[in-house]
């Protein structure tokens, strides 16, 4: 089900990765500084995580673990930050987001104002591992009924 002036269901939220019947993995590309920046994104309209059936919710969970996982795995990153807010789109989605302690808000939430400048180099190269990652998320999102898109 879908809700009309829903950002999520009236498109994918980013660049679709992978998708399922019940859920997608975007990269939030224009999310600038924060390279590894992806959602898991709930196909239908549901507003918060309690409103899934319990099956779901494991579902759900499985995924952004998932995420988490390659992120740790290929990029080492410092922290992996894991959010579900959906203030400004009620719509329930995960984002996962391979934090750095080099990034420009560091330690600080991605959200909050910049410590530093960005360092466009180091962006650049975990820019240039992405495909990897993306990849071995591929490849271990099929088992949940995850396809590539156009597959």
């Amino acid at each position: 089900m879908s809700m009309a002036g829903c950002a999520l269901c009236e498109g994918p939220g980013g660049r679709v990765v992978v998708q399922a019947p019940r859920w997608r993995l975007v990269h939030a590309a224009q999310e600038a500084g924060f390279p590894a920046f992806y959602r898991v994104v709930w196909q239908d309209h549901v507003r918060e995580f309690s409103q899934l059936a319990s099956a779901d919710r494991q579902a759900c969970m499985d995924v952004v673990v998932a995420v988490e996982e390659a992120l740790l795995r290929h990029l080492q990153p410092a922290k992996v930050n894991v959010a579900s807010l959906g203030n400004a789109v009620p719509h329930l989605h995960w984002h996962v987001i391979a934090r750095f302690d080099w990034d420009s808000h560091f330690p600080g939430a991605v959200w909050a104002g910049a410590l530093r400048s960005s360092d466009a180099r180091r962006l650049d190269e975990v820019a240039a591992r992405l495909p990897v990652v993306e990849q071995d998320l591929r490849s271990l999102l099929a088992a949940q009924g995850g396809s590539s898109p156009g597959a």
